[in-house]
Formats: structure tokens, C-alpha cells, sequence
């Protein structure tokens, strides 16, 4: 049997995926007579608010159809668009409220140190004024929402064939949300989080606290305070970051700037106060072109700026940082038009000096 030479097998590949996806495509003529229809759809849809978004989504959901994707291709795609509508309806009406992502184990008793260190924190963020979000599950879970009460609690419960069974401090609340999917239900988690708390658990909570991780160390996630809550005494994260240290920078798989994303505590206070003091005077971020822009509540003196300039001059390209008030491009956000801006050309790669430079903002109101 000779050799398939790679004109070959380029050919026999198209071959066999136009074979694949034939039975399954809407003929031409059929597929132009929809798409037409949802492009008038979509004309009219550019009229109303945001109505250039949703002509953008039914137009692409139409596309499906000319594809060829089978049944089971689009009924992923069906179910985690709507599995994404919904869940966005859920936390709309809180949009504007803080809220931090617990994770840790389903299987830590509620005799445990853990388990008690997890309520004690969800019950101090929740008297702040925070709400708190979890997997609806058992163990460190349940102690987050029985910590916070049902009022500030949200439930992002996963089906599974074992193990996960919706704790009753969630069980009947409107803010219940179950997914079938992973993917959806972590999306959920980090774009609806300000903050993020870490107990002691398997390799779910190992997933999850190194996705956020990833997220926040390439800038796919904006900057957020991610804390590893230990029991009294505990070691379990002393060790993992041991092993970050150890295994990780050691053979320099990540930065020792890196370092600066997470904080490791036994100390429920201590938690608290890292992602309370990340506010302080930080408030958001947002991007336009080259340009970030960082709203503080309160801006540097010329001094100050000055010497930010020096510090803080090999995460910038191009320029100095200065400050302003609210620019063009943000008049979206009319609510945040009070805050001072700090502008700068990061080079979108060292987060974790971003996190440093955020943490000396913070400081102008300690």
C-alpha cells in the first residue's frame, strides 16, 4: 500500500467532510429563502435597542442550517444558548451588587474546620454587603450559603450522575440555576464574580481555582482577588503553593510577578479584608484600542502619578499614565461618569504587575 501523499490526503479529507455534512445541509435554494427572511428579521431588529446584537445572533444561529452540523451539533448549540439566556436573566436584577465565588469540597462535613471557616467568611462578606455565589451542592457550598442566608445567595448547580444533590439553604430559591454543561456554568461564575474564595477540595476546586488563574494571568478575565482560605493551623494551600513555587516558577513555567494574583490565609478576616482593600479605591477597568483605562475613586497627586511612572514604566508601551475624567467611549456607563479615570498603553501581557499597580492605587486610601 503506497504512501498518501499530503495532496492526497487534503483531498480525501474535504472529500470525506463534504460526505459527512451533505445528508444533513438545507439545499442552496432553500437555505437562501431562510437567510433572506432572517436578514429582513434582522433590519428591523437594528431599530431597537441593542437590536444590532440580537440581528448578529440570529443571523448566526441561520447559518447553522446551511453548515451541515447533525442533530447533536445543534442541540449542544441550542442548550447553551439557552442555558446562557437564562442564567443571565437570573443575575441581571444584581448586576450592580458584588459577589464572590466560593469553591471547595462537596464531601467536607459540617463538623469541620473547613466547613466552619467557609460559613464564617460568607456570613462576613454577606454583612457587607455582598452576595455570594456557589455550586448549590454539599459541604464547603452549603456552608457559603448557609453562612450568607438565602437572600444574598446564588446556586450554580451541576447535573451529575452522583455526588451532587442541591443543599437546602438554596433548594427553593429563584436564584437556583442548573446547567447541564461545565463550560456554561464556569462562564457564569467568572463574569458574575468580583471575587473569588477557595477552600479546600478535590479536582473540581483544583479546575476551578486554576481557571481563574489562567483567566486573570493572560487577561481573559479582568482583575479580580482570588483568596485561599486555609482552616486555623491548615496547610493545604501552604502546600499547593509550595508546589506553585517549587514546580511551577522553578522551572519558570510562570512568573514570580504571578505570585501577586492569589493570597493565602487560615485567617477569615485577613480574606475578607484582601478582597474588601482590592476596592478600596479600584473600580473597574475597561479597554479602548491601546488604551486602559482604570476608574479609582479617587486619583493620584501629581507626585503620585509621577512616581507611578517610575515604578510601574515596564508594563507601559508607549507614553505615561494620566489621569482624566470619564472619556468618550464610556458613555454607555453614565453611572460610573463620577469616578476619575488613570489611562495608560498597557502591553496587556504582565497582570500581575497590573494587579501590584492596582494594590498602590489602593493604597492613596489607606
Amino acid at each position: 500500500m503506497g504512501r498518501m501523499g499530503s495532496t492526497d490526503y487534503t483531498k480525501n479529507l474535504e472529500q470525506t467532510q463534504e460526505t459527512a455534512q451533505h445528508p444533513h445541509r438545507l439545499p442552496k435554494a432553500e437555505f437562501d429563502a431562510v437567510l433572506k427572511m432572517g436578514q429582513q428579521l434582522a433590519e428591523e431588529l437594528k431599530d431597537i435597542p441593542d437590536g444590532d446584537l440580537i440581528a448578529d445572533m440570529v443571523l448566526t444561529t441561520l447559518k447553522l442550517l446551511r453548515d451541515g452540523n447533525n442533530r447533536g451539533d445543534l442541540k449542544l448549540a441550542a442548550k447553551s444558548f439557552k442555558e446562557l439566556r437564562y442564567a443571565l436573566k437570573v443575575f441581571n436584577p444584581y448586576r450592580d451588587v458584588r459577589k464572590v465565588s466560593i469553591f471547595g469540597s462537596a464531601r467536607t462535613p459540617e463538623n469541620h474546620a473547613d466547613y466552619r471557616q467557609a460559613a464564617a467568611f460568607a456570613k462576613q462578606m454577606a454583612a457587607l454587603g455582598w452576595m455570594v455565589i456557589t455550586g448549590a451542592g454539599g459541604g464547603i457550598m452549603a456552608a457559603g450559603h448557609g453562612g450568607a442566608g438565602p437572600d444574598p445567595s446564588f446556586g450554580l448547580a451541576i447535573r451529575l450522575p452522583f455526588e451532587q444533590e442541591t443543599n437546602p439553604y438554596i433548594a427553593r430559591n429563584k436564584k437556583l440555576i442548573n446547567f447541564k454543561y461545565f463550560f456554561t456554568r464556569k462562564l457564569m461564575f467568572v463574569r458574575s464574580s468580583h471575587a473569588v474564595a477557595l477552600f479546600p477540595g478535590g479536582f473540581g476546586t483544583m479546575d476551578e481555582g486554576f481557571e481563574v488563574l489562567t483567566l486573570v494571568q493572560t487577561g481573559k478575565s479582568v482583575p479580580t482577588p482570588i483568596v485561599m482560605i486555609d482552616s486555623p493551623g491548615g496547610t493545604f494551600w501552604k502546600r499547593w503553593d509550595h508546589f506553585v513555587r517549587e514546580m511551577l516558577l522553578g522551572h519558570r513555567l510562570i512568573s514570580e510577578e504571578d505570585l501577586a494574583l492569589y493570597k493565602i490565609t487560615d485567617k477569615v478576616s485577613e480574606a475578607v479584608e484582601e478582597i474588601t482593600r482590592f476596592y478600596a479605591n479600584y473600580h473597574s477597568i475597561r479597554y479602548h484600542r491601546d488604551n486602559l483605562i482604570i476608574r479609582i475613586r479617587q486619583k493620584p497627586s501629581a507626585g503620585q502619578l509621577a512616581q507611578l511612572n517610575r515604578d510601574f514604566a515596564d508594563i507601559q508601551t508607549s507614553g505615561e499614565m494620566y489621569c482624566c475624567q470619564a472619556l468618550p467611549v464610556e458613555k454607555d456607563e453614565p453611572d460610573l461618569k463620577h469616578l476619575h479615570r488613570l489611562v495608560f498603553r498597557f502591553n496587556k501581557r504582565n497582570q500581575g504587575r497590573l494587579r501590584m499597580l492596582i494594590d498602590r492605587l489602593n493604597e492613596l486610601v489607606a
